[in-house]
This record gives C-alpha cells, structure tokens and sequence, in this order.
C-alpha cells in the first residue's frame, strides 16, 4: 500500500525479534530504513535481506544501554539521509528480579535500556523534526505487563511504566509540532529474544512456545508480523490525529476478571 513511501524510519533495537518485523514490514511499505543493535551479524545480515528484497537500509551499531550511543544513533540517520521521520524504540530487557532480590545495578540496567534509551532517542529525533519545521511520528513497545505484571519482573515494570508516562508526555508536549507519539503495549510474543529468556530463566523445553499457546485464548502467542503491521499503521499518516495513545496490544483483558 507504499503507507510509508520514502519515509525515513529508524527502529532502536532492530536487529532480531518485534524490531526486526518492523523493519521488514516498513521496507515493505516503501521506507528507508535504519536499525541499531549491538551485535554486527544480525544486523548486517538483516541489512543485506532487506537490500536482497529491493529495499534500502543500513546497520547502526549501538549499544543503547549509553544514552550517548542512543542520540548518536538518530545522529547517524540524520547524517545519512538528511532527516528522521519515523523512530521505533523496540530495544528491551527482560532479565528476572523481584522487589526483594534485585540489586541496585540490575535495576539500573533496566532503567538504561527500557526508559533511558528511548528517551535520548526521542530527545534526538524530535530535535530533528522541530529544528526542520516537519512532522513525524514515534512508537514506542512498552508491555502489557507495565500494568503490574509478575513478581519477578519488578525492575522491568518499574522501567516500562515509566516509558507509558513518557510517551503521553512528549505526545502532549509535541502535539502543535505535528509530532505523533503512540505507545504499544504487546502481550506474550513469540521472539528469539523470549525463547532465551524462557530457556535462561525459566528452564523452558524446546516446545514451551507450544505449550505457551495452548493456554492462550488465541491458542497462540502474539506474532512479531502482526505487531509489526500495526507498528506501521501508527507510523503512517493512515493513523490519522492519533498521539499519545498507549495500546493494549494482547488478548488478556485489563480489568477482566474469571
């Protein structure tokens, strides 16, 4: 439908997972694409199958856990393309820690990936559009579980909460900027990075995915695909007047009781 036609669109954290479908799915609606990761060879190599599909891309290499690396990144695609018209913050930590056992150096790790990160990121691209007079739009993955979530994911709840806030924050503060800015909240989705985490911490079979779905109302996890189709539907102009929105994206109920 070309929803993003030659719309400059950086996805932090786009190497693999949530992000990475993002980037196919935004390549595919006619976007020029950049995605940073930490690791070259994910991110090359999605960089060569998005060229090896017609589109155009470029690897950042970053490590967002430095909120200087964060701001270089949109730098980078500034730099490259003349502009940023799109951020997609989908880098996340998902370690385990309860309120009793994390330790002040796991909860700050959490606070530099999943707040900090996506908020010099903003910071960056949104100096951009401002200092350009242009509008733009931002998405960033939040969780379902920012809601409250499990025990052992308190210093991740604590971060991703704060992502909600800042999310409607700058969407007020940007809205006669012309600057959208949407959150997602995604359920349990079917990653690399959730079947390490599953396997880490969990002691998960090689079928936990299956075992997962069947307990699920859906009978199956969320799909990076699907999620990445709606990533783009908010980045596009498709999405109307829609800012500082924060989206349930899953198929539990928030308030929905058995």
């Amino acid at each position: 439908m070309g929803l993003l036609d030659d719309k400059v669109v950086l996805v932090n954290g786009g190497t693999l997972g949530v992000g990475a479908a993002v980037a196919r799915a935004a390549v595919r609606e006619g976007a020029v694409v950049a995605v940073t990761g930490r690791r070259a060879e994910p991110g090359e190599a999605l960089v060569a199958e998005l060229a090896a599909d017609g589109g155009k891309a470029m690897f950042v290499r970053a490590d967002l856990a430095d909120a200087e690396q964060a701001k270089a990144s949109v730098a980078e695609v500034v730099d490259a393309y003349g502009r940023i018209d799109c951020l997609v913050n989908s880098a996340g930590l998902t370690s385990r820690g309860t309120l009793l056992d994390t330790t002040p150096e796991l909860f700050d790790q959490h606070i530099a990936i999943n707040l900090k990160a996506p908020f010099f990121a903003m910071q960056a691209a949104v100096s951009d559009m401002v200092a350009r007079k242009a509008p733009g739009t931002i998405v960033n993955i939040i969780t379902s579980s920012a809601h409250g979530g499990q025990p052992f994911l308190a210093p991740y709840v604590s971060a991703k909460a704060g992502l909600i806030g800042l999310t409607r924050n700058a969407a007020h503060a940007h809205r006669w900027d012309r600057i959208r800015i949407n959150g997602l909240n995604i359920g349990w989705t079917a990653t690399e990075g959730e079947d390490a985490t599953q396997k880490t911490f969990h002691g998960a079979a090689d079928d936990w995915r299956e075992q997962a779905a069947a307990k699920l109302p859906m009978g199956k996890l969320g799909q990076p695909d699907e999620i990445a189709d709606f990533v783009v539907f908010l980045l596009s102009e498709r999405s109307g007047v829609v800012t500082g929105s924060v989206i349930d994206w899953d198929q539990n109920v928030l308030g929905g009781l058995d």
